[in-house]
């Protein structure tokens, strides 16, 4: 199993990837507490991943309240006796507009989850990690800050200070013991892409146009599967990692190669 005996820590766990990596990251053996704001929907993805004979603590967490991070970290710490990882999928998008129209006024709250929200995670999980003598952090970043998508400015800065984040992260966090990686997503198959392609076809366009306009762009010809980039971002929790921070990998299928 990659994270036998593992301890890790999930925020922004939703119907899309983060659902999928709680419940990868348990069936890979892992302990994984899980945070979001919706604690009805924690908790029915806690109770599958009991179920099927993992094991899950879920509490409703605000990344953009330190205490509440706080909190969060050391309920798991003390019910599992350590932190190894965590992965930090939450994020805010902010209203769908392009720049030259979009409010600079919702900037900041967008940035204080996309961004902030990782550091807080990240600094109220290092008190168990430290203990724990090392781990990692992933934070999950969007193709959307090196190939613009037509109103993502919001999201995309807040997801672009995390890029740069995670390298200072790297550095200062390694002396722990503890490497930070970031994972750059693409389109991702699952709940939420499934719904705007739902949308679009009940707007009156054809399912293949609406599923050919993104599976052209994308060199594998897929969009990518839920459980594959789920997958992605799971592997720098893992021990296969073990001697890689500070990197950034783009998980979208080839649309976005990195030089």
């Amino acid at each position: 199993m990659l994270l036998k005996n593992k301890v890790i820590v999930i925020s922004g766990v939703g119907p899309g990837m983060g659902q999928s990596m709680a419940k990868l990251a348990a069936a890979e053996g892992a302990k994984v507490g899980i945070g979001a704001r919706n604690k009805a929907f924690l908790d029915q993805v806690a109770g599958e991943i009991k179920d099927a004979g993992g094991e899950a603590l879920a509490m409703a967490t605000d990344v953009t309240k330190i205490e509440g991070c706080q909190n969060f970290a050391k309920a798991v710490a003390d019910r599992f006796g350590r932190i190894d990882g965590l992965v930090n999928s939450a994020y805010a998008h902010g209203e769908w507009l392009p720049t030259d129209v979009a409010n600079p006024e919702e900037f900041a709250g967008v940035f204080d989850v996309n961004c902030a929200g990782a550091l807080r995670m990240a600094q109220a999980c290092l008190p168990a990690m430290k203990q724990a003598g090392g781990g990692a952090i992933v934070n999950v970043s969007t193709m959307s800050t090196v190939n613009p998508f037509p109103g993502e400015g919001a999201y995309s800065a807040g997801k672009g200070g995390l890029n740069a984040l995670t390298r200072h992260m790297a550095k200062d966090f390694g002396r722990h013991g503890i490497r930070v990686n970031l994972t750059r997503m693409g389109w991702i198959g699952g709940k939420p892409v499934d719904e705007f392609i739902e949308r679009q076809v009940e707007s009156g366009r054809p399912r293949d146009e609406v599923v050919s306009e993104i599976t052209d762009r994308i060199p594998l010809g897929i969009i990518p599967p839920e459980d594959d980039c789920a997958r992605s971002v799971l592997f720098f929790v893992s021990d296969y990692s073990s001697v890689v921070t500070g990197a950034s990998l783009d998980v979208n299928g080839g649309q976005y190669m990195a030089p």
